[in-house]
């Protein structure tokens, strides 16, 4: 917000619609999949949409390692006051 005016992604609306294109973008990119030839190094890197869920699995297992890894490095909060 500056100058006391509202973002534009204060209004739902404009969130629900950018919500949307997000989730056609994508669906236009998974089409896209089938008519762009890829040079498949291995043979699973050729199978439709690979590289869509392989993306998507790993950034879920980024999620999930960060939270182990939080639970490793966490210190209270009285951890400085010490």
């Amino acid at each position: 917000m500056q100058d006391g005016k509202p973002s534009w992604l204060d209004q739902p609306a404009n969130v629900s619609r950018l919500y949307r294109g997000l989730w056609v973008l994508g669906a236009l990119l998974v089409l896209a999949d089938l008519v762009v030839h890829r040079h498949a190094e291995a043979g699973f890197d050729g199978w439709f949409a690979f590289y869509g869920g392989y993306g998507f699995v790993a950034c879920v297992a980024l999620v999930l390692a960060a939270k182990l890894l939080r639970r490793a490095v966490m210190r209270s909060e009285q951890y400085y006051d010490r």
